[in-house]
Formats: C-alpha cells, sequence, structure tokens
C-alpha cells in the first residue's frame, strides 16, 4: 500500500515540476518541448550569435555549440520526442560551429524543420537550410557573403587557401541542401554595392524562396503543420 503512495506521489512532484522545468528550459537553452495528440515536438531557438571555440562577451546574446549539439543526440535518441522545429534568429558567429550543427540536423532522421524569424543571417543560412523543410516570415532577411575574419591574419597563401576551402564548404552545404544554384548562391555572395565597406546581398523572404534558398514563406501555423503531417507519415510508415 505504501509502495503505490509513494509511486503515486513521485508521479504528481514530476507533473508539478515539469512545467518549472519547461521554464528553466527555456530559459537557459531557449527550447521546449510541444506536446500534442498529433506529436510531440521540441522546439530549439537559436538566437544571438553563435558562440564557437571562443568565448563571447558576457554581453553578447549567444547560442553555443556545445550545449546544441549533445542536444540534438538526445532528441534523435529520444522515443518522446517525434519532430524537431528550428526557430532562427541569429547574426551568425563561428563558422565551424554553424556548420557542426547545421551537418547534425541535415543528419538526423526524425522530420525537421527551421523557421527563419528576424534574421538568418552569415552562418545562419547554412542553419536554415539544413532542415529537411525550411521555412522564413516575409519580413526576415537573411544576408549572403563571403567568409571574413576578425583579428591578426596572416598574409601568405596558405591563409588565402584555408578561407577559400572553409567558404567553399559552406557553398557546397548550401547548395546541397536547398534548391539554390551553385552560380546563383556564389553571385549572391560576391555581389557589390548593397552592404556598405563589405562584398554580399541581403535578401528578404520572399526573395529567399523565389531564388529556390528556402522551401516556403511561412510561420509557426505553417511550420507546425508540417512537422505534424511528416509525423503522421512515420507513425503510418511504422505501423506497415
Amino acid at each position: 500500500m505504501m509502495e503505490n503512495e509513494n509511486k503515486q506521489n513521485t508521479n504528481e512532484n514530476e507533473e508539478n515540476n515539469s512545467p518549472a522545468e519547461n521554464a528553466q528550459n527555456i530559459k537557459d537553452f531557449g527550447m521546449t518541448d510541444v506536446q500534442n495528440s498529433r506529436g510531440n515536438i521540441h522546439c530549439l531557438t537559436i538566437a544571438g550569435q553563435v558562440e564557437g571555440h571562443m568565448l563571447l562577451p558576457s554581453q553578447n546574446k549567444s547560442t553555443k555549440y556545445e550545449h546544441v549539439i549533445p542536444l540534438l543526440v538526445s532528441i534523435e535518441q529520444d522515443e518522446r520526442i517525434d519532430g524537431l522545429l528550428v526557430v532562427l534568429n541569429t547574426v551568425g558567429g563561428d563558422v565551424e560551429a554553424g556548420l557542426a550543427i547545421s551537418e547534425m540536423i541535415a543528419s538526423m532522421n526524425k522530420p525537421t524543420v527551421s523557421l527563419v524569424l528576424g534574421g538568418g543571417h552569415s552562418i545562419g543560412v547554412p542553419l536554415a537550410v539544413s532542415a529537411k523543410r525550411s521555412f522564413i516570415v516575409p519580413s526576415a532577411t537573411m544576408t549572403i557573403h563571403p567568409i571574413r575574419m576578425n583579428g591578426t591574419v596572416i598574409g601568405v597563401p596558405q591563409t588565402y587557401e584555408y578561407f577559400n576551402k572553409m567558404q567553399e564548404r559552406v557553398v557546397n552545404f548550401v547548395v546541397k541542401n536547398s534548391h539554390i544554384k551553385k552560380e546563383v548562391f556564389t553571385e549572391m555572395m560576391m555581389k557589390t554595392g548593397e552592404i556598405a565597406n563589405d562584398v554580399g546581398c541581403i535578401i528578404l523572404g520572399d526573395e529567399a524562396v523565389s531564388h529556390g534558398l528556402i522551401d516556403e514563406v511561412g510561420g509557426i501555423a505553417q511550420a507546425l503543420e508540417y512537422l505534424y503531417e511528416e509525423i503522421e507519415k512515420n507513425k503510418e510508415e511504422n505501423k506497415q
């Protein structure tokens, strides 16, 4: 009898603690689980600057890749999670960290959707196209530009070659995971006259879709509806 009471108390405590734990997860990591009879969706927010190997100043709003990567592994393994929604509002950041996160999302088996809100700039472009379906709101913008670096740069041919290869990695990933042509994306990356003191261009939501970079113009309702449809398809396939 005592065992049943203890189990009941434990379940009640778990239910009572879950909202608080969920709120703490949102505060610490910008993530939450969306539970619905149609499927359970994990929402991951990538906001501010993607932090890589170098620690950013405390006043910077950042997303740490050492938090996101193990989180993506757990999402892929967790049987209670049916799909992933990635919400993006980022100015960019560390190229290798951004590519690492993008590759992880692209290699997941579960349904994945990205939604660009505000901005998906710089390394935010590969992050946006890494999901199986990408959405962007009409007012959002995306900045496309070549690889650049702050600080001391050694002026030797090897440095140029390194930048060239890293840029090629970004271009190839974007082209592979979207419908944009390599020539078009490269041309946009090298465009002059749109960004002050820099090379590249800024495109709005409708332009991103017309170029084939993003799949569809839409908001949270469209993104969730696509995820629920994909989750339903997966459930039907598993039954068969």
